[in-house]
């Protein structure tokens, strides 16, 4: 059976759940539901979806790192939106963000998060840099 290795970066929100954001196996990395938050703070990292969506990606930036990754490695996003009319206004900040960068994607919505003031949540499917 395959090692897994499951583990929370520091300089990253603190899971709202019993999870760990991170878990890796070989080359395979898998990052659970981020919300927005600031981790300094454990706030919202704004009340719009523009800024969300930006502290969501650095997280991920971070964390891909922390496993040996990028965000030129990631496999697939899902995004989980509270309301689909921020649909767009997302759309904008994850490109600014993520550049020509264009993983495979999901967008769904949803009727609530675990997070208070979250307006979405990400997750994602990644590859080791090696």
């Amino acid at each position: 059976m395959p090692n897994v290795e499951t583990f929370t970066p520091a300089n990253t929100m603190t899971p709202v759940g019993p999870y760990s954001h991170v878990a890796k196996t070989g080359q395979f990395i898998a990052i659970g539901a981020t919300a927005g938050v600031n981790p300094a703070t454990g706030e919202m990292a704004g009340p719009d979806i523009g800024s969300q969506t930006n502290q969501i990606i650095d997280a991920f930036d971070l964390m891909l790192a922390s496993a040996g990754s990028d965000l030129d490695h990631i496999i697939h996003i899902n995004i989980f939106l509270k309301d689909m009319v921020d649909f767009h206004a997302m759309n904008d900040a994850y490109v600014e963000r993520m550049g020509k960068r264009r993983p495979a994607r999901t967008a769904i919505s949803v009727t609530d998060l675990p997070k208070p003031g979250a307006l979405l949540t990400m997750n994602l499917t990644a590859v080791t840099n090696d």
